[in-house]
């Protein structure tokens, strides 16, 4: 290898060589996976704070596609546990609303 050689392509996609990539990281939404998985639907929580915690580190190691692509799969995860959270609320409030008016 000589010196003066490009650095090796990156097999995972983005920006190919050694060190970060320029220009600041995705959001990793990960504020969003937390208080989904509290608030709403835990198992989509979860998969959503998996994909977010996986973010920074794929970003660090200059996989920026990954990085992005964690971070996308982070947020439809967070706003589809939101969505089942309130389709949740809502169903709950229907059926004591119908008990209530049965008594």
């Amino acid at each position: 290898m000589s010196y003066g050689a490009p650095p090796p392509p990156n097999p995972y996609g983005g920006a190919g060589g050694y060190g970060q990539p320029a220009g600041p990281p995705p959001n990793n939404n990960l504020v969003w996976a937390i208080l989904t998985t509290v608030l709403c639907c835990l198992p989509l929580g979860v998969a959503s704070i998996v994909f977010a915690a996986q973010v920074n580190g794929k970003w660090a190691s200059g996989d920026t596609s990954g990085a992005y692509n964690s971070a996308k799969k982070a947020k439809q995860f967070a706003i589809a546990s939101a969505a089942v959270g309130a389709i949740g609320i809502v169903l709950y409030i229907i059926v004591v609303a119908v008990a209530a008016g049965n008594s």
